[in-house]
């Protein structure tokens, strides 16, 4: 993965953090030390193993770590949405009717950046992988 993929994968998570903060704000106040914490460590951790990644020569530990904590986070995110915290609006619950397509849509739309982020790593391995092992993957039979 070259320095200008690296810098978009910063700028895709900056925007990530920006969104996940905002929805997280809105989530009800008995999880505020509870499942927010936990989607905020795994996302803040997530991104120190990118940037471990960008500083290591030796790169398959830190994206394998990252790659992990992205799960995490998606999970996390899951949870929240089974578990209705997507519908709360400043700590405490929306009785708006229409809310419910309010909190579908923040989870889509959250969802769809942890899956982008989740590409670009993988991406960013596979890179690793074959720049590591150029022999890896399909091998030619000579004619």
């Amino acid at each position: 993965m070259g320095t200008h993929s690296e810098a978009s994968l910063d700028t895709k998570f900056i925007d990530f953090s920006k969104q996940m903060n905002l929805y997280l704000n809105h989530f009800p106040k008995h999880e505020k030390y509870g499942l927010c914490q936990q989607i905020r460590n795994a996302a803040y951790e997530m991104y120190g193993f990118i940037v471990e990644s960008q500083k290591r020569y030796q790169k398959k530990t830190s994206l394998g770590n990252a790659d992990i904590t992205h799960e995490q986070l998606r999970m996390f995110l899951r949870l929240a949405f089974e578990l209705g915290y997507f519908k709360f609006k400043d700590g405490s619950l929306s009785d708006d009717k229409d809310y419910e397509k309010t909190a579908t849509h923040r989870y889509l739309v959250i969802s769809r950046m942890v899956d982008e982020l989740g590409r670009m790593i993988g991406g960013w391995m596979q890179a690793d992988r074959a720049k590591t092992n150029p022999d890896s993957g399909h091998k030619r039979e000579a004619p």
